[in-house]
């Protein structure tokens, strides 16, 4: 149906086909890039655990029973992580073979996601890093050689449609605030909220609360809607749109994709905020994931 609707735009107008045809090729290059980056070796399909943490007590680490904390991969003690003044520090094993930036590893710090430059231990196939979120530690556990990641077939796409690919308005609040977004850990993440993004649909008004991830200039939107737990993921969806200029904001949800949660347990995926779940069918982006 849309092969035929689009030769009759093109027999229309040459330039309209070839708008259709820049925006399809933008989406499709946007898509590999992100199945480039998701089945990187430390991408979200490399992830085997979520261990969490309870300082100040020490644990020790590795793939026999006998640990305090049990890896999924690596030796059967792998070290033993302690801590101070509340900061962790991470002791390997002597024969554990662990290394930082390709030397080997013995006594040291070990720096969570939160700092300037995480520390991140390899070992074998697998790495760990030290994850902090909402007060809490734990350590995340990748493997390169995950089943999640040597099986993975791809995800399915909506058809791409230019009418989805929407010029919306945006709201700035007037003074600077911030949203408390829950995850499905449980736990609680602040994001800065700089305003509402508004748009038509089916005679209807829609509204989207942005969110800015630190670091980030684009605005981070979660979205649920009435195809999630149908045809989407049922939690929520990713967006990424802006940063708006004169009031204006250009929101594609033919980019709209899948959570890490869809692929691991490992995740610590934030679910959406008050506001953002659409009361219309957004047929754009991923489909539900198919493991």
């Amino acid at each position: 149906m849309w092969n035929k609707l689009r030769i009759g735009i093109c027999a229309l107008t040459l330039s309209g086909c070839a708008a259709a045809g820049d925006h399809q090729a933008e989406v499709d290059d946007w898509h590999r890039q992100r199945i480039e980056r998701l089945t990187a070796p430390a991408g979200w399909l490399s992830l085997v655990g979520l261990h969490w943490l309870t300082p100040p007590t020490s644990q020790s680490i590795g793939s026999d029973a006998n640990n305090s904390v049990r890896l999924a991969v690596g030796p059967a003690h792998l070290g033993t992580i302690s801590w101070a003044d509340g900061r962790a520090s991470f002791a390997a094993a002597a024969d554990a073979a662990v290394t930082l930036d390709g030397a080997p590893f013995g006594f040291g710090p070990l720096l969570a996601d939160s700092s300037e430059k995480p520390t991140l231990l390899r070992f074998g196939s697998a790495s760990l890093i030290l994850i902090e979120r909402d007060g809490r530690f734990g350590l995340r556990v990748r493997d390169e050689n995950a089943e999640t990641r040597r099986l993975f077939k791809g995800i399915e796409r909506f058809p791409v449609q230019e009418d989805w690919k929407i010029d919306a308005e945006f709201v700035a609040h007037p003074t600077a605030q911030t949203i408390e977004v829950a995850t499905v850990v449980g736990t609680l993440e602040s994001y800065a909220n700089p305003g509402v993004i508004r748009f038509e649909r089916d005679g209807k008004t829609h509204t989207l609360q942005a969110l800015i991830e630190k670091g980030s200039e684009p605005y981070f939107i979660i979205f649920a809607d009435r195809t999630s737990g149908k045809e989407t993921y049922g939690m929520a969806r990713y967006l990424y749109a802006g940063p708006p200029k004169d009031g204006r904001i250009e929101i594609d949800f033919n980019r709209a994709y899948n959570p890490p949660c869809v692929f691991t347990d490992f995740a610590t995926c934030p679910m959406p905020p008050d506001g953002n779940r659409l009361d219309l069918p957004v047929r754009a982006g991923e489909r539900i994931y198919r493991k």
